[in-house]
Order: structure tokens, then C-alpha cells, then sequence
């Protein structure tokens, strides 16, 4: 199979979208693949690195508050239209996998111009702009939410849940001895993305100090940005401070608990690891949409939610609490969990793209 697939911006498009190239790789080790990204967001430094041939465009999302620039957003696209149509007449694809952000557009609209079939994939339960733009651009979509499926024209749009999930659950645990941490407490790991969340951070470094003595340990990721200033304050012998853990599902197989934002793909990991959960969805991403993905979980009793505004005293510390030594609070929230979970994301992805070029 020959593909070419977009997505970019976050981790929270591009890992699924990685999940997706490795699925047809398992299924199909001849294919190739061309990544198309931006030429100035996180995608251009992490596709390299798993040796996926790369080309950028230059794109930008539309700016509500600043409407001048976006007389070069436009050029941009126009431009990037151009090069898409180029680059996917050059590399002749059987389809063209869009997975979410702003750059995806003028690839499938491209795709779609010069009769190439196209699948796009949306990840949280609150469509973003670029994927309902491209929906009538699309022979097939993809949802991660069920609730997600009526934002888009019914008689294309399927059920897959996010392929993140699957590559969650064949991955190996990590030994928690590796942080210093004991085989036979309970865990709750803390984290709040890669480079992490300041005002989260400077709420959870004052919160430490109230988990001495606990019969549990904490594990908390600061993110990148935040650990230098943070490792310097003193914590509990009962706290593990690190900036960031790759391959952070594998020690999350042996956690208890997480504290957590709410991006797709960290539900999707969630979902699929029956982990308890209490979420603190971030209120500062286009419609919200942490705070729809967070209740999706929590509407099916699956989940815990903390909204930052409401951060303050021991709240945090109150909350684990009542759920950690709950055996049953804890069983009927990994059975709400389960009844989430699509175990087969990625292959159903491909499965259904298959099917779509005629395989």
C-alpha cells in the first residue's frame, strides 16, 4: 500500500497517526509511506526520528483575533494546495490519511481534487475545524467518541475508536523500581503532557507536601518546561519527581491511579488500560474540547473530573483518597472503562481503508 498521511500540531494527532502507520506496516511490510506536516510544529522533529520519509508545508490556522494575518493564511493555502497536488501526483497513493490539525486541509482537499480516495480520523468527541471543513472531502471518516459520530454525514462516518489505544495495550509494562518506587505500594502517577502545565504545576508543587505519610506513592511527571524549577523544592520520600517518561503508557500499566489533562489520546490510553482516572481537562484548547472529552468518560461513570478553576486546597489529595482504597468504586469504574474500550482500533482503521481502495 502506498500512503501518504497528514496530521500535525499536537502529539494528540500525530501519535495516532503514527498508530496507523504501524498497523499497515504489520498488516502490509512492503508499503510505503510519505508524511506530509507543517514546517513549524512538533511534527518536523518526532516523523524524522522513526525514519518515515518527511516533507513540510508552510501553513497556518486562521487567527479570530488578528484577522490581517489572515490574508497570509490564505496565500499559504493557496500555495500549499499547489505543492499538495505535486507531491501527491510524484508519489501516487492508493489513499491520503488526514488525522487531524490545520495542515491536513490542503492535502485532502488535494487528494480529493485529483480523485485519490481519502480517509480522515477525528480524535476528540467535539470535532475540530479542519476535520469538519474536509468532511465533504472525505470518502470515509473515522470517530474516537460515539458522541462525535453525528457531527459529521452519517452514511460515511464509522465507529474506530483512537488507534492509540491498541498500541497501548501491546506495550510492555515498566518496572517502578526503575524510579525508585516499591513493587508493593499502589501508584498515582501525575502528568500533564510533555512540556507540562504552569498553573497546574505551581498548584500540584504547593499539594505535595499534604501526601507525607500516605500509604501510597506518588509518581509526578512536571513536563519538560517546569522540572528545573520544581525539582528544587523538598517533596515527601513518598514522591518521585521526573520531567517526562517516554513511552509513558508502560508505566502507566502499573499505576493505580492518574491525574491527568484530558487530550484524546491520553483518554484513548486510559480507555484501553482500565485506569482510574481523575481528569483536569485543559480550558485553554479550541471549543473546550478537553472538557467534552473528559465528560464522556465521566457520564459512563469511568472517570473523575477536577476542573481547574476549582484547584484549590486538598482537593486533589481529598479525591484520591475516597477513590484509591475504594475496591469498589475502583471495580466499577475498570468495568465502565472496559465497556468503552475498542481493543481493535487501528486494525478496524485498516480494515476499512483497505476496503475503501479496493483491497
Amino acid at each position: 500500500m502506498r500512503v501518504i498521511i497528514s496530521a500535525g500540531g499536537t502529539g494528540g494527532h500525530i501519535y495516532p497517526a503514527l498508530a496507523i502507520i504501524n498497523k499497515i506496516k504489520e498488516k502490509e511490510p512492503n508499503s510505503e509511506f510519505l508524511y506530509i506536516g507543517t514546517h513549524n510544529r512538533m511534527e518536523k522533529d518526532i516523523i524524522p526520528k522513526y525514519n518515515i520519509p518527511f516533507k513540510s508545508i508552510e501553513i497556518y490556522g486562521f487567527n479570530r483575533k488578528n484577522l490581517l494575518k489572515n490574508f497570509k493564511t490564505i496565500k499559504c493555502l493557496i500555495k500549499s494546495r499547489n505543492e499538495c497536488k505535486k507531491i501527491i501526483k510524484d508519489f501516487k497513493p492508493d489513499i491520503v490519511i488526514g488525522v487531524g490539525g490545520y495542515v491536513t486541509v490542503p492535502v485532502i482537499m488535494s487528494a480529493h481534487s485529483l480523485k485519490i480516495k481519502t480517509f480522515i480520523h477525528e480524535q476528540n468527541s467535539i470535532a475540530g475545524k479542519a476535520n469538519l471543513t474536509l468532511a465533504k472531502y472525505a470518502d470515509l471518516i473515522g470517530v474516537s467518541f460515539k458522541s462525535s459520530i453525528n457531527e459529521f454525514p452519517k452514511e460515511k462516518t464509522i465507529f474506530t475508536g483512537n488507534p492509540c489505544s491498541e498500541d497501548a495495550i501491546k506495550k510492555l509494562p515498566m518496572d517502578k523500581s526503575e524510579f525508585g518506587l516499591s513493587k508493593n505500594k499502589k501508584l498515582v502517577l501525575f502528568v500533564m503532557g510533555s512540556l507540562g502545565a504552569s498553573k497546574v504545576n505551581e498548584f500540584l508543587t504547593n499539594t505535595m507536601s499534604l501526601f507525607n505519610n500516605k500509604d501510597y506513592e506518588i509518581l509526578y511527571v512536571t513536563g519538560n518546561n517546569d522540572y528545573e524549577i520544581i525539582r528544587k523544592n523538598k517533596f515527601p520520600n513518598n514522591v518521585k519527581v521526573v520531567p517526562y517518561i517516554e513511552n509513558m503508557t508502560r508505566i502507566m500499566k502499573n499505576t493505580d491511579i492518574i491525574v491527568t489533562r484530558a487530550g484524546a489520546s491520553t483518554l484513548s490510553e486510559v480507555i484501553a488500560l482500565e485506569l482510574p482516572s481523575i481528569l483536569i481537562p485543559s480550558p485553554y484548547v479550541p471549543n473546550n474540547h478537553q472538557y467534552k472529552n473528559a465528560m464522556d468518560l465521566v457520564n459512563s461513570n469511568a472517570a473523575i473530573i477536577v476542573e481547574e478553576k476549582d484547584l484549590n486546597g486538598d482537593i486533589i489529595v481529598r479525591k484520591i483518597d475516597e477513590l484509591i482504597n475504594n475496591e469498589n468504586k475502583i471495580k466499577d469504574m475498570k468495568k465502565n472503562l472496559k465497556e468503552l474500550k475498542v481493543e481493535n482500533s487501528a486494525t478496524i482503521i485498516y480494515d476499512n481503508i483497505s476496503k475503501l481502495i479496493g483491497r
